[in-house]
């Protein structure tokens, strides 16, 4: 009898580890396959960014070369963006051990990249991960700032840029409080400004210049609302 018992629980331990196991297994490859999934998202939108912006600085921004790779760029964006939108519906923000600094990257340049309602809908997604600690808040002030922009809204940190036609440049677009932007940027993280433009867009920033747009914007966003 003692031998029965002895026997079932060695069997009862065996299919425990091996349970144990065989979850691990599936959890590790299911982790796998989601980072093979945006690797392979990350890849197909920033190669024809990449190209679009060497073809840009070679024949300038309304050239056809560059609408060639714009429009790769949106095509594949599009299927990119039904990816995303499903694993964020299936299991909410992926946990960062499992993606890194790289897969939250991929997530959140997507998001940025649809349009406003999409962006909208998972912001409160985004600010659960932040308080989470899934994701760095650096991800979520650029899509808050995102947003401010599209509403035709001063934006907070500085991360949007725009092209202007009648200039055929780029430039931030209207910053509110320029003055203090280092500070706001500090608080969470975020170093300053003029650092962030230089190796991102390759810009200057120009304090002077951004105080005279962003008071010529308020000017001007009153002057409509009259």
């Amino acid at each position: 009898m003692r031998s029965l018992i002895i026997s079932f629980l060695l069997i009862t331990i065996s299919c425990a580890e091996k349970k144990n196991v065989e979850t691990a297994e599936v959890s590790r490859s299911t982790s796998q396959d989601l980072k093979a999934v945006l690797d392979t998202i990350w890849l197909s939108e920033q190669i024809p960014i990449s190209k679009r912006d060497s073809l840009m600085d070679i024949y300038g921004a309304e050239s056809n070369e560059v609408l060639v790779q714009q429009k790769i760029y949106e095509e594949n964006h599009v299927i990119n963006e039904i990816k995303i939108r499903a694993i964020l519906d299936k299991e909410g923000w992926p946990d960062p051990q499992f993606l890194g600094e790289q897969g939250n990257m991929t997530i959140c340049n997507v998001l940025q990249h649809s349009d406003m309602d999409v962006r909208i809908q998972y912001l409160p997604m985004m600010k659960q991960a932040v308080l989470d600690h899934k994701l760095e808040a650096r991800f979520l002030v650029r899509a808050e700032d995102r947003i401010a922009t599209d509403k035709n809204e001063l934006q907070i940190y500085g991360g949007q840029m725009k092209y202007y036609p009648e200039t055929k440049s780029f430039n931030v677009w209207p910053v509110y409080d320029p003055e203090n932007i280092d500070k706001r940027r500090a608080e969470i993280g975020l170093g300053p400004i003029a650092e962030h433009l230089r190796v991102r867009f390759d810009f200057e920033w120009n304090l002077e210049e951004q105080l005279k747009r962003t008071e010529s914007f308020l000017k001007q966003k009153n002057e409509n609302i009259q």
